[in-house]
């Protein structure tokens, strides 16, 4: 389908193909805050070059360095981490320092950057790039599997028009998927507005501190030789805590447990858990209610939530009292460490909460919620399926270009 294009090796293509300097090179004692900025992977999002403005280097590092100032039209490529990432040097980045964890490729005046740049992102090529890398924490490629890539690229013109379809099909994607992150975003923020509403309480609700109402028990620590990525006990973690209904499934991201189980740590179906680590952004204090009896248990990072006896106490109300703002503001803010926040039983029991007396009360609440959420949770699937399909026709486009079939 690529008939009449030239094919070999990337470094035919191009001018120079050549790896950013070597960390011996460059110093802490280097950089500057008012001085060229240095580009390295974490640098190149999306399509585009953002600048660090702690990573800069001074005039005596430029000169050192001046084999990898990089020009108006250089392609910039990420040699670790995410293989095929990168982006086109444009005017405004001309005379910036190509980094230690990147190669630049200058092409040729047969080869237009923009093609070359939307030819090392696509998928085909991704694939041939992460095969010849090296790593198994984090991938990395060298300057020769990059250089010596063999690629099929037509005559200047035909790039060119290939380049115009995808800037024009791109932004007309990028927009459609914008509107749909905002619509997944709407989906939820309104159950949470919903939530603080049908939570607000009423006069006769009582107040009182949660270590009145409930014990938060640590989980187990859980030996890590017994993960797999297989087995009958998944171990849940704040990881697994969604932002609407509770339950995330982390795909192949789970973690299973072959390993001797105290049965006082084996969850039931209904169980109420908390987030006392942060593992991700805004997850330090957020609830979860465990989906099946016998299948989940849960480590030390998390805490089981039991009413006390006599108090009126029903989970299931209880988990949008956790999730409520001012809630969780108030755990977040007993949180500490610098590098992960965390906090303890003692810390969550001092909060203050209000809560209808009766737990009849409670169940007719938390039913309305339920029926909330599934309203959410359809607003929101549909709304990441079209996410989905939005990635998967961009990568078609880009298949379907380098094989000469656009």
């Amino acid at each position: 389908m690529t008939e009449g294009w030239q094919r070999g090796p990337l470094i035919g293509f191009a001018e120079l193909v050549s790896t950013g300097p070597f960390g011996s090179m460059l110093h802490k004692s280097d950089y500057v805050s008012d001085g060229v900025p240095l580009i390295n992977p974490t640098n190149i999002v999306g399509e585009s070059i953002l600048p660090d403005r702690e990573k800069q280097v001074g005039v005596e590092a430029l000169s050192r360095l001046s084999s990898y100032v990089l020009k108006a039209g250089d392609v910039v490529v990420g040699r670790r981490g995410e293989i095929g990432r990168c982006a086109v040097v444009g005017a405004d980045a001309t005379g910036w320092v190509c980094g230690t964890g990147c190669f630049f490729i200058r092409p040729g005046l047969a080869t237009d950057p923009h093609f070359l740049a939307w030819l090392l992102r696509s998928p085909d090529y991704r694939d041939q790039l992460e095969r010849a890398s090296t790593g198994a924490t984090m991938k990395n490629m060298s300057n020769t599997t990059l250089a010596q890539l063999p690629v099929a690229i037509p005559e200047i013109g035909e790039q060119r028009r290939i380049v115009a379809i995808f800037d024009e099909a791109f932004e007309a994607i990028a927009t459609a998927k914008a509107n749909a992150e905002k619509n997944l975003q709407n989906a939820t923020e309104l159950f949470a507005q919903h939530r603080e509403v049908a939570l607000a309480g009423c006069a006769d609700w009582d107040e009182a501190i949660l270590s009145s109402l409930c014990d938060i028990k640590h989980g187990y620590a859980f030996e890590g030789a017994y993960f797999a990525e297989q087995g009958d006990h998944v171990l849940l973690t704040p990881g697994s805590f969604h932002e609407i209904g509770g339950f995330r499934d982390r795909g192949d991201k789970t973690k299973y447990y072959t390993g001797p189980i105290p049965q006082a740590f084996v969850l039931n179906e209904g169980d109420l858990l908390v987030a006392m680590t942060e593992q991700a952004a805004g997850l330090l204090g957020s609830p979860l209610l465990v989906p099946e009896s016998g299948r989940y248990l849960h480590n030390q990072r998390l805490g089981r939530v039991i009413g006390k006896p006599g108090v009126p106490w029903l989970n299931e109300f209880f988990f949008h009292v956790f999730n409520l703002h001012h809630v969780r503001q108030e755990i977040h803010a007993s949180g500490s460490g610098a590098k992960v926040r965390h906090t303890s039983p003692g810390k969550i029991g001092a909060v203050r909460v209000r809560y209808p007396r009766s737990v009849d009360d409670q169940r007719a609440l938390a039913n309305r919620l339920v029926e909330l959420s599934i309203e959410c949770l359809l607003l929101a699937s549909v709304q990441e399926r079209k996410i989905t399909a939005l990635n998967e026709l961009k990568q078609s486009l880009l298949h379907q270009a380098f094989s000469g079939q656009l």
